[in-house]
This record gives structure tokens, C-alpha cells and sequence, in this order.
């Protein structure tokens, strides 16, 4: 099970939780990312927080800290629609372009090219909506509540 911590932001009477997460890039973890290239597009394309509402058993007050899971089956079949499908596209695609090549005696390097590009272009559109489908019907799980979020260093916790 993936872990993450999620903000309340809003409950309603019918059981649901508004939750925001903060998106954590592997770049933001590298002592490197001041001087890394691919952390500063990371941080510059990918959106920093998300949103999103799931079914909760009990009411949970505006600021409370929830620990969520998604399992990771979910996210290993969705790296592998998006990743291996279009690796296979571009197998089945050569392979088919080498036989059509032969077929209308056409030039087999460039024919075999083409197609192999050509399906490993549509097999990873078709598995990136797929994944994408799989993702949102993926609904994470409330594992723990973590209460409310400890004030900051500097900032005013009275009411």
C-alpha cells in the first residue's frame, strides 16, 4: 500500500471528505536539486498540490491530518500499460512493417520504422488513457487520522 498524508479541507452530510495532498516529486529528495536540471522541470510542470474527495466512515474537522492508501497494484498496472504496452507496440510494429515492406516491395528498414513508431505511438496513447482511466476509478483509502496539523514556528497558534 502507497502512503501518503492528506489535508481536510471540507466534509458533507453525506459522508464525504474534500482532501488536499501535497505532490512530492523523487527529485525534491536529492541533495542534488538546486543544481539539477530535471528537479527544476519537475518542480516548474508538476502541479504541487491535488485535490480530491473520498467516502469517510466518520466526520473529520477542516485541518486534520489523514494518512491515505492507494494500493500499489494499481499504480504498478497503470507503469505498465503506459511503459511496456508501447515497448510491445514498437516490437509488433517493426515486425509488421517488415512484412508489408515485403509484401508492396518497398524499402524494409524505412517501412519496418515507421510502423514500428507509428503503433508504439497509438499503443502508448491507448495505455496512457487506460492508466489514466484505472487511476481515477482507483479510489484511495482513509488508513489513519492523524489529527490536526501542528502550527508553524513563527506563526500565531491562538484562536
Amino acid at each position: 500500500m502507497m502512503e501518503q498524508v492528506g489535508k481536510v479541507i471540507s466534509t458533507d452530510a453525506d459522508g464525504w471528505v474534500r482532501v488536499e495532498v501535497q505532490m512530492k516529486s523523487a527529485c525534491s529528495h536529492c541533495s542534488q536539486s538546486e543544481s539539477c536540471g530535471t528537479s527544476a522541470i519537475s518542480k516548474a510542470f508538476n502541479p504541487k498540490v491535488q485535490q480530491f474527495s473520498l467516502p469517510a466512515a466518520e466526520q473529520y474537522a477542516p485541518g486534520t491530518l489523514l494518512r491515505l492508501g492507494l494500493p500499489e497494484s494499481v499504480i504498478l498496472k497503470a507503469a505498465a500499460l503506459v511503459y511496456l504496452l508501447p515497448l510491445m507496440g514498437l516490437f509488433v510494429g517493426g515486425v509488421l512493417g517488415s512484412a508489408i515492406g515485403t509484401t508492396l516491395d518497398i524499402n524494409l528498414d524505412a517501412s519496418s520504422a515507421v510502423f514500428a513508431v507509428l503503433v508504439a505511438l497509438a499503443a502508448w496513447r491507448y495505455g496512457k488513457f487506460r492508466a489514466t482511466k484505472m487511476e481515477h476509478s482507483a479510489q484511495p483509502v482513509i488508513l489513519a487520522n492523524l489529527g490536526a496539523a501542528i502550527a508553524a514556528e513563527g506563526q500565531n497558534c491562538h484562536s
